[in-house]
């Protein structure tokens, strides 16, 4: 009997699949097509400390092996999140939830980050410096190392649970970010966001998307997180959550070899909304094809 258990910064898990914040809203909607319980956890939907519209549609553009996207970051913000959507999510979600988590200045990241440590459904904090579908926020910590750590620091200050930094691959040198975050107090990284691209509507000769940009996601760009994941393993001591295209189980054994001790599943959501439940269940088969007894064994056993 294979072990699919993992443990990310001291919590464990049941198996490391984990639905990627932005592509499973707080669960409800999955939760009444299957028992989400089967999966490691999910990231919900990234909250910030007021409610935010989101961005104009047209918000999401179709392109080959993957998707664009620029809802940015419609939420209902942090107050609705404690007192409406977590009450809620007991009922159908009985493990610790990550709560993904956005900002335009480092004070907004603490004090939403601070309100939602309060809460006991909470098992980690994903600090989201890495949106590129939004103005004056988001990406611009991401892309600073002296930044990034800033945001760090004062969230490891006005927090008790673990903290997982999740960093853009829209830089230069992601390793330089990683240390950083690991420098400045970080308990585990969760990378990659989307990568920035755009597609053209040839009958306009205008943008699809209203914002121009949008963040490319799905299987293209599960080479690109592959290869940073296996970059920043090299560089940190601290656990990864690695994501970026992942849609199989054999995609979560190959990001972990890379060096992930969870690995998130995105885009795949909005393709197969059983896409979760159904690696899960593939998990063991694939296990026993490679010869694996315990997933944990796994990470980082490509370097």
């Amino acid at each position: 009997m294979v072990n699919t258990k993992v443990t990310l910064c001291g919590i464990p898990l049941d198996n490391p699949v984990i639905p990627a914040s932005g592509t499973f809203g707080y669960g409800a909607e999955f939760a009444a097509l299957y028992d989400i319980n089967c999966l490691g956890t999910f990231s919900f939907k990234g909250t910030t400390r007021a409610p935010r519209f989101g961005n104009p549609t047209p918000r999401i553009a179709e392109c080959t092996d993957g998707m664009l996207n620029s809802v940015g970051l419609q939420n209902p913000g942090v107050e609705a999140v404690l007192a409406d959507i977590l009450p809620q999510m007991a009922t159908y979600f009985r493990k610790p939830v990550m709560a993904n988590v956005s900002g335009f200045s480092v004070g907004e990241y603490a004090e939403t980050c601070a309100m939602l440590d309060a809460s006991p459904q909470i098992g980690w904090l994903e600090v989201n410096i890495s949106c590129p579908n939004v103005h004056g926020g988001g990406m611009s910590f991401g892309t600073d190392p002296a930044m990034a750590a800033e945001v760090t620091r004062r969230v490891k200050a006005v927090t008790t649970k673990p903290v997982l930094m999740k960093l853009s691959p829209n830089v230069t040198n992601i390793v330089e970010i990683a240390k950083a975050c690991e420098d400045a107090g970080a308990d585990g990284l969760s990378l990659i966001n989307t990568i920035q691209g755009m597609r053209i509507d040839l009958r306009r000769r205008k943008p699809v998307l209203a914002n121009t940009f949008g963040g490319l996601s799905g299987p293209a760009i599960l080479p690109v997180a592959l290869r940073m994941v296996y970059q920043v393993y090299e560089a940190v001591k601290i656990p990864i959550v690695g994501m970026g295209g992942v849609s199989t189980a054999e995609d979560v054994v190959e990001m972990m070899l890379a060096g992930a001790a969870a690995v998130q599943i995105g885009a795949v959501n909005l393709v197969n909304p059983f896409a979760g439940r159904d690696i899960v269940n593939d998990l063991p088969a694939v296990m026993e094809k490679y010869g694996i007894q315990n997933l944990s064994d796994c990470i980082g056993g490509a370097h």
